[in-house]
C-alpha cells in the first residue's frame, strides 16, 4: 500500500549522528531530524557545547546524546564510530556538517591553515563515512548520507573574500557526494548535499564584517538570510523515505543568491 506524506517523512526508529551538531546549522539539522522521530547522537570538539545542545534537544522530547570528538582527526573518528556503535548500535543517517574555513589572500595562504580545512571539511568526510558505511549502512543494506558543502562551492568569491580553501573544500564536497552515490547506490545508500547560503552563524560572522549584513541580504533575491528553520525540510527529505530516489544531488539554499551568481 502506498504510504501517506506523514508515514514517508517519519524518522521513528532511525539514529541520526550529526558531526559539528552543538550549535548552527548542525543543531538546526539534529532537531528537524529528532522532530521527526529519529534519535540523536550529536558530535563536536567540545563537551560543554554538547552538553547544552542535548540538554535543548531532551528539553523538545528529542532523545539526544553526545560524544565529544574532533573529526579532523583520523582516531577520534575512530573512536567517535566505536562508542556510537556500542551506544545506540546501528546508525541510519549520517550528517557530516562539522566544518572550518580560513580567510587569506590566496598568494598568502598558509600551508597549514589549508591543511586544516581540507582535513575537517574534505577527509573527515570520506573518514567517518567510510567507517560508518563499512561497519553498519552497508550491513544493514542501507542508509542515508548528508553533506553539507556551501554555495562557496559552485565558484569563486568576490575579491574582498579570501576564502580559497573553504571554496575549494566546499566544491570537492559536491563531487564527493556524486561519485560516492554513484558508488553505494547498490546498498542502497543515498548521498546528498546541502549548499547553504548566508545564515547567521558563527562560521559567517567574519563575513557579515567584511561585507555587512545588509549588502548579503541585498544581494539575495528573497532579500533575507537563512534563519533557524531553513536547512529543516531539505535535511528530513535526503534522510527519510520521501527522498528514497534522490542520490547523488545538490541543493542550494540560499534564498537564489547562486541563481543570480551562476544565471
Amino acid at each position: 500500500m502506498t504510504r501517506t506524506v506523514q508515514q514517508l517523512f517519519d524518522l521513528t526508529g532511525k539514529t541520526a549522528l550529526v558531526t559539528g551538531g552543538s550549535r548552527g546549522l548542525g543543531l538546526q539539522m539534529a532537531h528537524a531530524l529528532g522532530e521527526a522521530g529519529a534519535r540523536i547522537m550529536l558530535t563536536s570538539r567540545k563537551a560543554s557545547d554538547l552538553e547544552k545542545a542535548a540538554a535543548e534537544l531532551q528539553d523538545a522530547g528529542i532523545d539526544a546524546r553526545w560524544i565529544a570528538a574532533d573529526c579532523a582527526q583520523e582516531s577520534e573518528i575512530q573512536r567517535l564510530v566505536d562508542e556510537t556503535l556500542q551506544r545506540v548500535g546501528d546508525v541510519h543517517i549520517l550528517v557530516n556538517n562539522a566544518g572550518a574555513t580560513w580567510g587569506a589572500p590566496a598568494e598568502e595562504h598558509p600551508l597549514d591553515a589549508w591543511d586544516k580545512v581540507m582535513n575537517l571539511n574534505v577527509r573527515g568526510y570520506f573518514i567517518l563515512s567510510q567507517l560508518i558505511a563499512n561497519r553498519s549502512m552497508i550491513p544493514q543494506r542501507g542508509g542515508r548520507i548528508i553533506n553539507i558543502a556551501s554555495i562557496a562551492g559552485l565558484g569563486g568569491n568576490p575579491s574582498d573574500m579570501k576564502t580559497i580553501a573553504y571554496n575549494t573544500s566546499k566544491g570537492a564536497v559536491i563531487n564527493f557526494t556524486r561519485a560516492l552515490a554513484a558508488e553505494w547506490g547498490r546498498f542502497n545508500i543515498t548521498v546528498n548535499a546541502i549548499c547553504p547560503g548566508f545564515f547567521k552563524t558563527k562560521m559567517a560572522r567574519g563575513l557579515m564584517e567584511i561585507m555587512g549584513e545588509e549588502k548579503l541580504r541585498e544581494n539575495a533575491p528573497l532579500r533575507r538570510l537563512g534563519d533557524d528553520e531553513d536547512l529543516k525540510g531539505i535535511t528530513v527529505l535526503y534522510a527519510s523515505d520521501a527522498g528514497k530516489h534522490i542520490t547523488g544531488q545538490w541543493l542550494a539554499v540560499d534564498g537564489g543568491v547562486s541563481a543570480v551568481i551562476n544565471g
